[in-house]
């Protein structure tokens, strides 16, 4: 099976929902935190391995202790897959913790200060000019357009 098949891409989703649902329910570690996530999950074309990809919403700490706790139940999660999904060979599961969600948000925080600080310099330069009204008001005059209540200019 070639690596990015339609069958090896379906054989992945169905491990990852498979996956996501044993460790939410059936999975009994107080190490494994109830907001883990399974972000993604490769299996190889010879179904002897998968990786799957986790995510915790929480310290790095916990995503430590989840990902020792998954280690632990490695073998119960994969024989609970084995039960679940009717496949000739059940892939021996690796465990990567998965840091996007948490890059995301990082870079989300930072594009919104970076803009909270742009407007304020703007508006600090706007003082120190004595321009009163907003950076549309100014763009709009520049550009031509008629303001409320004129008629536009016909040429």
């Amino acid at each position: 099976m070639r690596k990015n098949s339609i069958k090896n891409n379906r054989v992945s989703m169905e491990v990852q929902r498979e996956l996501s649902q044993i460790i939410r329910s059936e999975v009994k570690d107080p190490r494994i935190p109830p907001l883990l996530s399974v972000t993604n999950v490769y299996v190889a074309p010879d179904l002897k391995t998968c990786r799957a990809y986790i995510s915790v919403l929480g310290s790095r700490e916990e995503l430590d202790e989840a990902m020792e706790g998954l280690k632990k139940a490695a073998g119960f999660i994969r024989r609970r897959l084995a039960q679940n999904m009717n496949m000739r060979n059940t892939p021996e599961i690796r465990f990567i913790a998965d840091n996007s969600i948490e890059y995301g948000v990082t870079m989300i925080r930072t594009i919104e200060e970076q803009i909270e600080e742009d407007e304020r310099r703007r508006k600090e330069a706007d003082e120190a000019l004595g321009l009163e009204g907003s950076a549309e008001d100014s763009a709009e005059e520049a550009e031509g357009s008629p303001k409320e209540g004129e008629e536009p200019d016909e040429d």
